[in-house]
């Protein structure tokens, strides 16, 4: 079995359709996304009902859940409160019935797949030795998925050591045997490990091995579309740099 997997799309119409087009070419037999459709961009509703359209499963973020009111939004920082204020004045009700609809964890028999960590699926970013090593504690598969914190990472537990880090485009992992992998696949939307380019993962179950992947995009259009919809300009300028 072969799974796309996407994560932190954000609103962002044109780096969620450049994955697309690439997921497509691989024809997975499933895609999975994590969550966080909406939140910081410009096409909410577009998103949702791309993502709505290609994914078998897809996870409800944190910025999902403060769009729909479902989350104190008080917490997020003054820009991404300020999207998510703009983003419920325009997200249509079948998209809000959409996002309601989701959960913030899913374990099937491959894979765990939560938007934060197992200890805390909507909050916690899998960011520092001691959320890693919960987050296999607290999980019993052997593949992890996270997402949330936007960074694509690939992380191995074997024989109670760890190994691993940032997974550029190209990174290839081994899965099975007698190790566990906690993979984040990279924001599509909002990349945050210095690397602009929309990321996405591939999970090869028949193979045993999963691929990290980058896609250009039209980041000046979405920059544009974000200024014109009078979204805050650091949500724009930042995606120059993938930060």
């Amino acid at each position: 079995m072969r799974i796309a997997v996407i994560s932190d799309v954000h609103s962002n119409l044109h780096a969620l359709e450049a994955v697309l087009a690439a997921v497509d070419e691989e024809r997975p037999d499933a895609v999975w996304c994590l969550g966080d459709v909406v939140g910081y961009g410009p096409h909410p509703n577009r998103c949702c009902t791309v993502v709505a359209a290609h994914a078998d499963i897809c996870l409800v973020g944190n910025h999902d859940l403060g769009v729909i009111d479902a989350l104190d939004i008080s917490e997020f920082s003054p820009d991404a409160e300020e999207a998510a204020l703009w983003t419920r004045e325009i997200l249509r009700p079948d998209n809000h019935e959409f996002l309601e609809g989701l959960e913030p964890a899913v374990v099937t028999p491959t894979a765990g797949l939560y938007h934060g960590s197992p200890r805390d699926p909507v909050w916690e970013y899998v960011l520092t030795e001691e959320a890693v090593l919960a987050a296999f504690g607290d999980a019993t598969s052997d593949v992890i998925l996270v997402g949330h914190s936007h960074v694509a990472l690939a992380i191995s537990l074997e024989d109670d050591r760890l190994d691993g880090g940032l997974a550029p485009e190209g990174h290839e992992v081994t899965l099975g045997g007698d190790g566990r992998r906690l993979l984040n696949p990279g924001s599509v939307g909002q990349p945050r490990d210095g690397d602009p380019r929309a990321a996405w993962l591939l999970l090869d179950l028949d193979a045993g091995h999963a691929t990290f992947h980058r896609e250009d995009y039209d980041v000046r259009a979405t920059q544009e579309e974000i200024l014109d919809a009078g979204l805050p300009e650091s949500l724009a300028t930042r995606l120059e740099s993938g930060v």
